[in-house]
């Protein structure tokens, strides 16, 4: 990325040229000493812009698509200096040009090179602003088609300066590094007696080993370490709305074996939050039983093993085995429990019903993917198979149903209990996972043998005899043919860049993105190398930040889903648009108190 311009010599010229005083040659030559820019780098830079200012699967505003931007780019430049570099040293050298051509070169004007350049760096700003231009055209697309107050278009060719700048910041930064290796490589061979021809490239090494061992050693380590005690704060507070339960059904409670400072802030509310049998009673018109909640946090004991045995004892004290239902849950990186997911089961089952979840993790879903992911799947298959343990010691009239829950990362750690489809129907009367991450890996493998003429972004799997999959309610019924139990099913949506994000972007175009886009997804968006990778990274952080039905968004399908897996007895129409009711009002107060 250091490459000088390709162009200094033309620049003496230009000086003994009488036009060397023109005012724009002058302002070229000054642009030139200050940034020394390599106008190949320069071209491929603009183009990496404007392919990352083409929609991808979430709207985005102007400051965070500049920033975007600015990382693609900054990647095109090295790329651009690369094809550069590789031209001057390998290439040109072994080109003989025709001698017209070559006294033609040598007889241009002074001023014609730095002209081309100048037109060089106009064009690329020009295409540049008129890509932001179209840029928030396909962001008000992509709201229109999620339903969402369009972006505006006031900020947005302020992406162009905004990706500027991170250009500049980042290609400065790199030719630190370089100025880096070239001290470490004069070093070498000063010090050391190393040939000159041996020292660059070890002082590349050098500087790259170096590099890696301080993230790894020290950076990652210290940075996961601040993480995690930040987020450890935050998980011993309490929201004032997250009153310690009286009833012995909760864990929590007075009678429980995981004591109530122990279960960490979203334990806590999970606990706390529960509907209580009389408020379940008014939904369904019926009676209805306290139901259960069971949780372990990590502070409720001391290592995976034995956070797990307060969980079986916690669902022993409550009688949990004696229920119609059972539900093991896998939690997000912070020990979180979807509210919707948890209220719609036990409103379908009258409040008979135990659901049971464990922390696994300070951090949240982000971070954990990157540093605690072992540590769900080691917290799902531990706790599922106690669980399961112990429910298949009971007599088989005497079972209630197992069922099986995860959301996002929570769908990762509860797939690592199972070895494949048929350690689920053996061991499960039912699962339901939303949202999960593309490196899940029963997921992976029942996508990838999807039926053939399927689409990857709603496959259909041995005939959906087992597994389904749907991004809308009116597709757990498909295909007609008939769905045994236990009952699979994967809820995911086509803008969710939890399930569609993967390091293979990189370099692979996936199914997605040669089918038929999905019907919140912009038809114009298309993969492109290496900017398609970043674009989707960056719509993970704000995969929730979009209305329902879209994006990480699945309130308004788990109830569906639910009760398609679960197949709750009298379940009726009216009594669907009830819960529906106050599933809603649950999460506006939700969003009001926590």
């Amino acid at each position: 990325m250091t490459t000088e311009s390709t162009g200094s010599t033309s620049l003496s010229a230009a000086r003994e040229d009488p036009a060397h005083n023109n005012l724009f040659v002058r302002g070229i030559h000054l642009v030139e000493r200050f940034f020394h820019p390599d106008y190949v780098g320069l071209v491929v830079a603009t183009m990496f812009f404007g392919l990352s200012l083409t929609p991808s699967l979430l709207p985005r505003d102007w400051f965070f698509q500049g920033l975007l931007s600015g990382i693609n780019a900054t990647i095109g430049y090295g790329l651009g200096c690369a094809l550069s570099w590789a031209w001057r040293k390998w290439i040109a050298p072994r080109i003989t040009w025709p001698a017209q051509v070559t006294s033609a070169w040598n007889r241009r004007p002074g001023w014609l090179l730095v002209a081309v350049k100048g037109a060089i760096v106009a064009a690329c700003l020009i295409f540049a602003v008129l890509m932001s231009i179209q840029s928030s055209k396909w962001q008000r697309q992509i709201t229109d088609l999620m339903g969402m107050e369009p972006v505006s278009d006031a900020g947005y060719p302020r992406t162009v300066l905004l990706g500027a700048a991170v250009v500049g910041l980042l290609i400065w930064i790199s030719r630190l590094v370089v100025r880096l290796v070239r001290t470490v490589s004069r070093a070498l061979n000063q010090w050391v007696r190393i040939p000159a021809a041996f020292a660059r490239p070890l002082g590349v090494l050098v500087v790259l080993v170096g590099a890696v061992l301080l993230f790894n050693g020290v950076l990652a380590k210290g940075f996961f370490a601040v993480a995690n005690s930040a987020f450890s704060a935050r998980n011993s507070q309490t929201s004032p709305n997250a009153v310690q339960p009286t009833l012995p059904e909760r864990s929590g409670s007075p009678e429980s074996f995981a004591k109530w400072d122990t279960l960490g802030s979203e334990g806590r509310w999970f606990v706390a939050n529960a509907p209580t049998a009389l408020a379940i009673g008014q939904v369904t018109g019926k009676p209805a039983r306290e139901p259960i909640r069971v949780y372990a946090g990590l502070e409720s004991a001391d290592g995976v093993e034995a956070q797990t045995d307060v969980a079986i004892a916690e669902l022993d004290r409550t009688r949990a085995f004696e229920r119609e239902v059972l539900v093991v849950i896998s939690t997000t990186g912070t020990g979180w429990v979807d509210t919707v997911s948890a209220e719609a089961i036990e409103l379908m089952f009258g409040g008979d019903t135990a659901l049971v979840a464990t922390q696994y993790s300070y951090l949240p879903s982000a971070l954990s993917f990157l540093s605690d992911r072992d540590k769900s799947m080691t917290m799902g298959r531990t706790l599922f198979d106690k669980v399961y343990d112990r429910w298949s010691a009971l007599p088989e009239d005497a079972r209630p149903k197992l069922l099986v829950y995860g959301e996002s990362l929570g769908s990762q750690g509860s797939e690592g209990a199972f070895s494949g489809l048929a350690d689920i129907r053996n061991r499960t009367d039912g699962v339901l996972w939303v949202g999960p991450p593309n490196s899940n890996r029963l997921w992976s493998e029942f996508v990838a043998r999807r039926d053939p003429g399927t689409e990857e972004i709603t496959p259909i799997y041995a005939d959906g005899m087992s597994v389904r999959f749907a991004a809308a309610a009116d597709q757990l019924a498909r295909p007609a043919s008939t769905w045994t139990e236990p009952r699979i099913t994967y809820l995911q949506h086509a803008s969710d860049p939890v399930v569609w994000w993967s390091p293979d972007l990189l370099f692979t175009q996936p199914d997605w993105l040669r089918e038929k886009r999905g019907p919140d997804v912009s038809p114009a968006m298309s993969w492109y190398p290496i900017v398609t990778f970043w674009q989707v990274a960056a719509d993970l952080p704000r995969a929730q930040t979009v209305s329902d039905g879209h994006g990480h968004n699945y309130g308004n399908l788990v109830p569906d889903a639910w009760a398609a897996v679960a197949q709750p007895p009298d379940y009726t129409p009216e009594l669907a648009a009830r819960i529906r009711v106050f599933l809603d009002e649950s999460m506006a107060t939700e969003r009001q108190l926590k």
